[in-house]
């Protein structure tokens, strides 16, 4: 698998140098602070595991793609899982929680925010489910790819009926010269899947 990490978004500096995350769009501007919801961190320092760790102290539901990589020690070679991106974790909160976390982590991580209200910005269910489907399948290959040149909605909106991807939903690009499904949530990542049958490729309509 081919990873390439470009966390997009915009970071805007506040008295003091704190930096804030921005979502590119700005939907969602009322939150309701009691609810239930996904999340995204900006993880510095690559400490994604300790962070995982933190919130399972907190019995804080989290995410993150791993990779399979090969590490050679006292001459063998060993199959070790790590975080996919350094930089980025999931998790799932009340809004409320996601202001508490990022004030007890200050300096070891950011919270990404819409950029209208500055709330906390929520994933939909939908994107998680997709995206985790899509990360976490056996044997699947797949590559992260820029999110901020790539425009991912331009693409026919498909959904996979077979295969590792089954029941995945995106839409077919163009990359690298092949004809690749990308998922992605909107503004902070997406994933390119390795090429899928067009059998197995069933059209949709936009929403």
């Amino acid at each position: 698998m081919i990873f390439s990490e470009i966390p997009p978004f915009s970071l805007h500096f506040l008295n003091g140098g704190m930096g804030v995350l921005y979502l590119t769009n700005d939907n969602l501007s009322h939150l309701n602070t009691n609810e239930l919801h996904w999340f995204a961190l900006k993880v510095f320092y690559n400490k994604v595991l300790w962070i995982d760790s933190e919130l399972k102290k907190l019995a804080v539901e989290s995410y993150y793609p791993v990779k399979t990589v090969m590490h050679e020690r006292n001459g063998k070679r060993h199959q070790v899982s790590e975080p996919a991106v350094s930089s980025l974790i999931f998790f799932r909160s009340t809004a409320t929680q996601a202001e508490d976390i990022q004030k007890d982590y200050d300096g070891q991580v950011m919270l990404y925010r819409n950029r209208c209200s500055r709330n906390p910005a929520i994933i939909s269910d939908s994107e998680m489910r997709v995206f985790k489907m899509v990360t976490s399948a056996e044997n699947a290959d797949y590559e992260f790819v820029d999110a901020n040149t790539a425009c991912f909605k331009e693409g026919q909106r498909v959904r996979v009926t077979g295969g590792v991807f089954e029941g995945a939903e995106g839409h077919i690009q163009r990359i690298h010269g092949n004809r690749r499904l990308v998922v992605a949530i909107e503004g902070i990542v997406a994933v390119a899947t390795s090429y899928i049958p067009s059998c197995f490729l069933q059209r949709m309509s936009e929403a």
